[in-house]
Protein backbone atom coordinates (compact mmCIF):
# COMPACT_ATOMS: atom_id res chain seq x y z
CA UNK A 1 0.00 0.00 0.00
CA UNK A 2 1.31 3.53 -1.25
CA UNK A 3 2.02 5.78 1.91
CA UNK A 4 1.64 8.99 -0.02
CA UNK A 5 -0.65 10.76 -1.85
CA UNK A 6 -0.38 12.26 -5.33
CA UNK A 7 -2.24 15.24 -6.98
CA UNK A 8 -3.70 14.85 -10.29
CA UNK A 9 -5.27 16.34 -13.40
CA UNK A 10 -5.15 16.10 -17.25
CA UNK A 11 -6.85 17.86 -19.86
CA UNK A 12 -6.21 18.24 -23.86
CA UNK A 13 -5.28 21.60 -25.46
CA UNK A 14 -5.73 22.08 -29.01
CA UNK A 15 -2.09 23.63 -29.20
CA UNK A 16 1.47 22.03 -29.86
CA UNK A 17 2.96 21.42 -27.16
CA UNK A 18 5.88 24.42 -28.15
CA UNK A 19 2.97 26.64 -27.29
CA UNK A 20 1.67 25.26 -24.33
CA UNK A 21 5.46 24.78 -22.98
CA UNK A 22 5.75 28.66 -23.24
CA UNK A 23 2.40 29.84 -21.96
CA UNK A 24 3.37 27.51 -18.53
CA UNK A 25 7.47 29.35 -18.11
CA UNK A 26 6.59 32.48 -19.28
CA UNK A 27 5.58 35.13 -16.71
CA UNK A 28 4.07 36.96 -19.62
CA UNK A 29 1.98 34.87 -20.65
CA UNK A 30 0.91 33.05 -17.06
CA UNK A 31 -0.04 36.57 -16.29
CA UNK A 32 -3.06 36.07 -18.16
CA UNK A 33 -4.75 33.06 -16.66
CA UNK A 34 -2.71 31.71 -13.66
CA UNK A 35 -0.80 34.22 -11.49
CA UNK A 36 -1.20 38.35 -11.35
CA UNK A 37 2.99 38.33 -11.53
CA UNK A 38 6.39 36.65 -11.29
CA UNK A 39 9.94 37.82 -10.84
CA UNK A 40 10.92 35.98 -13.67
CA UNK A 41 10.88 32.90 -16.66
CA UNK A 42 10.58 29.26 -14.90
CA UNK A 43 14.08 27.70 -15.37
CA UNK A 44 15.96 24.83 -14.07
CA UNK A 45 18.02 26.03 -10.19
CA UNK A 46 16.23 29.40 -10.81
CA UNK A 47 13.95 30.84 -7.90
CA UNK A 48 11.02 32.93 -8.37
CA UNK A 49 8.02 34.64 -6.66
CA UNK A 50 4.76 33.91 -7.80
CA UNK A 51 1.66 36.31 -6.76
CA UNK A 52 -1.66 35.39 -7.08
CA UNK A 53 -4.11 38.20 -7.51
CA UNK A 54 -5.98 36.15 -4.83
CA UNK A 55 -3.40 36.66 -1.46
CA UNK A 56 -1.00 39.07 -0.35
CA UNK A 57 1.84 37.00 -0.21
CA UNK A 58 4.62 36.02 -3.10
CA UNK A 59 5.31 32.27 -3.30
CA UNK A 60 8.87 30.91 -4.04
CA UNK A 61 8.96 28.37 -7.12
CA UNK A 62 12.13 26.32 -7.56
CA UNK A 63 12.43 25.29 -10.89
CA UNK A 64 13.76 21.69 -11.02
CA UNK A 65 14.34 19.82 -14.06
CA UNK A 66 12.93 21.70 -17.37
CA UNK A 67 12.75 19.75 -20.54
CA UNK A 68 11.13 22.44 -23.69
CA UNK A 69 8.29 21.44 -24.84
CA UNK A 70 8.11 17.40 -23.17
CA UNK A 71 8.57 18.75 -18.87
CA UNK A 72 8.51 20.86 -16.22
CA UNK A 73 9.18 20.44 -12.66
CA UNK A 74 9.25 22.47 -9.69
CA UNK A 75 9.42 23.21 -5.77
CA UNK A 76 6.93 25.27 -4.18
CA UNK A 77 6.96 24.31 -1.08
CA UNK A 78 9.04 27.08 0.79
CA UNK A 79 11.58 24.11 1.28
CA UNK A 80 9.36 23.05 4.07
CA UNK A 81 8.09 19.51 2.37
CA UNK A 82 9.68 19.22 -0.99
CA UNK A 83 6.38 19.19 -2.81
CA UNK A 84 7.14 18.41 -6.43
CA UNK A 85 4.70 19.98 -9.25
CA UNK A 86 5.34 17.66 -12.40
CA UNK A 87 3.97 18.77 -15.78
CA UNK A 88 4.41 16.56 -18.85
CA UNK A 89 2.86 17.94 -22.19
CA UNK A 90 2.26 14.69 -24.41
CA UNK A 91 1.99 15.70 -28.41
CA UNK A 92 -0.73 13.94 -30.03
CA UNK A 93 -2.66 14.05 -33.42
CA UNK A 94 -3.38 17.31 -35.22
CA UNK A 95 -0.95 19.67 -33.26
CA UNK A 96 -2.57 19.34 -29.90
CA UNK A 97 -1.38 18.55 -26.15
CA UNK A 98 -2.12 16.38 -23.43
CA UNK A 99 -1.38 18.25 -20.23
CA UNK A 100 -0.56 15.80 -17.56
CA UNK A 101 0.25 17.53 -13.75
CA UNK A 102 1.18 15.88 -10.71
CA UNK A 103 1.51 17.39 -7.54
CA UNK A 104 2.92 15.11 -4.38
CA UNK A 105 4.09 13.80 -2.06
CA UNK A 106 1.31 14.31 0.88
CA UNK A 107 0.98 12.69 3.33
CA UNK A 108 -1.96 9.96 4.07
CA UNK A 109 -3.97 11.31 6.81
CA UNK A 110 -6.96 13.30 7.00
CA UNK A 111 -4.73 16.41 6.82
CA UNK A 112 -3.16 14.78 3.70
CA UNK A 113 -6.22 13.91 1.31
CA UNK A 114 -7.60 16.95 2.45
CA UNK A 115 -4.67 19.11 0.15
CA UNK A 116 -4.54 16.46 -2.08
CA UNK A 117 -8.34 17.06 -3.27
CA UNK A 118 -7.92 20.97 -2.97
CA UNK A 119 -4.26 20.58 -4.97
CA UNK A 120 -6.30 18.48 -7.55
CA UNK A 121 -9.05 20.87 -7.60
CA UNK A 122 -6.21 23.71 -8.27
CA UNK A 123 -4.60 22.12 -10.93
CA UNK A 124 -7.71 21.35 -13.11
CA UNK A 125 -8.67 25.13 -12.56
CA UNK A 126 -4.83 25.70 -13.88
CA UNK A 127 -5.27 23.75 -16.52
CA UNK A 128 -9.11 24.52 -17.74
CA UNK A 129 -7.49 28.24 -17.56
CA UNK A 130 -4.40 27.24 -19.81
CA UNK A 131 -6.96 26.08 -21.99
CA UNK A 132 -9.64 29.02 -22.18
CA UNK A 133 -6.39 31.19 -22.45
CA UNK A 134 -4.65 29.19 -25.37
CA UNK A 135 -7.37 28.37 -27.12
CA UNK A 136 -10.09 31.36 -26.86
CA UNK A 137 -7.92 34.24 -24.91
CA UNK A 138 -9.76 34.01 -22.13
CA UNK A 139 -8.22 34.53 -18.81
CA UNK A 140 -10.71 32.69 -16.50
CA UNK A 141 -8.89 33.69 -13.72
CA UNK A 142 -9.99 37.14 -13.09
CA UNK A 143 -12.67 38.07 -10.73
CA UNK A 144 -13.06 34.11 -10.35
CA UNK A 145 -11.27 34.46 -6.40
CA UNK A 146 -12.28 37.61 -5.53
CA UNK A 147 -14.23 36.44 -2.49
CA UNK A 148 -10.95 34.92 -1.59
CA UNK A 149 -9.44 38.24 -0.89
CA UNK A 150 -9.06 39.66 3.07
CA UNK A 151 -11.86 42.44 3.57
CA UNK A 152 -10.73 45.55 4.80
Amino acid sequence: MVDVLTAKATIQILKPAATVFEAIVSPDKMNNYFIERSTGRLAAGKEVHWKFPEFDDDFPVVGKEIKPHEYISFDWSGGVEGMLVEIRLEPIANDATLVRVTEGPMKKDDAGIQQAIGQSEGWANFLASLKAYLEYGVNLRKGAFDFMKKSP
